[in-house]
């Protein structure tokens, strides 16, 4: 059955829950601009110490069969040497194994990009804006989408597990630190792309982002079509409709209305019940 299938019952709730959470980071993400850029500033050392770390990645290999689970965390303490019982030292729990997901793939996003926009072998963009064009040459716009994607990538190892992460995420003590993931993905994404603007836009760029790819990692989840060749097209689809909307609204007020009442109607599209 297609990605685009009217969603079951129920699959309802944890559609309602990443709902939510999407909804929530586009009031988060316009509230309050950021001068940095995670890759400029790594996280503080006391986000994962050295056992955590090591604990932690040994446990992401055992994700695709467990999922973001205690028995993952168990697999990979003994996995880095450690008995089972240290996992109860994990601060957060599985949903460390979340995080440390979260915080690996955007992190990745800046090599990927120097090795992306860097290369005199990008060719793939001459297509897309016009036979004349350099191969090197990409328009913000263009970068956007492709970090994006490259982002969405991310989660194809796990992707048949992330509807039980965003459940998770959703989680009222967990939806700060979620919310926290996704809007630090939102400014990397953007600042990756080449894009250092303070004005009134940095709202609606980053709004507009937070709904695009918070919608576009939740149809991934259900698509089954080659080389996620569906989501893709998706993610386009919803890049170029929300760059038209965002460059008729003049104001961040303006904007979280809209993104709030958008994300809606894509779950609402999707059969969800809310």
């Amino acid at each position: 059955m297609a990605p685009s299938r009217a969603l079951s019952a129920r699959s309802a709730p944890l559609r309602r829950a990443s709902q939510n959470l999407a909804t929530i980071f586009c009031i988060k993400t316009a509230a309050t601009p950021r001068p940095y850029h995670s890759h400029d500033h790594p996280p503080s050392p006391g986000v994962f110490n050295a056992a955590e770390n090591a604990i932690l990645s040994a446990a992401y290999a055992h994700v695709p069969e467990h999922g973001f689970t205690q028995r993952a965390l168990s697999l990979g303490a003994r996995d880095a040497g450690y008995p089972d019982i240290s996992t109860n030292l994990l601060p957060e729990g599985s949903f460390g194994l979340i995080r440390y997901h979260l915080v690996t793939q955007r992190e990745a996003l800046a090599p990927k990009s120097k090795e992306i926009f860097n290369s005199n072998a990008a060719t793939t963009l001459t297509s897309r804006i016009g036979d004349a064009a350099s191969a090197t040459h990409w328009e913000v716009s263009d970068k956007v989408e492709r970090l994006t994607w490259e982002r969405l990538l991310g989660n194809r190892g796990v992707n048949h597990r992330w509807q039980e992460a965003l459940a998770v995420m959703a989680q009222p003590s967990r939806v700060a630190a979620s919310l926290h993931e996704l809007a630090l993905l939102a400014d990397e994404i953007w600042y990756l792309s080449g894009d250092a603007a303070v004005d009134p836009s940095w709202y609606t760029k980053r709004g507009a982002l937070s709904t695009v790819y918070a919608s576009s990692e939740l149809f991934m989840t259900n698509d089954r079509s080659p080389g996620y060749g569906e989501t893709r097209a998706f993610l386009r689809r919803r890049l170029g409709e929300a760059g038209t909307v965002g460059a008729a609204l003049g104001g961040a007020a303006q904007w979280i209305g809209f993104t709030a009442s958008a994300a809606l109607n894509v779950l609402r599209s999707k059969g969800a019940r809310i």
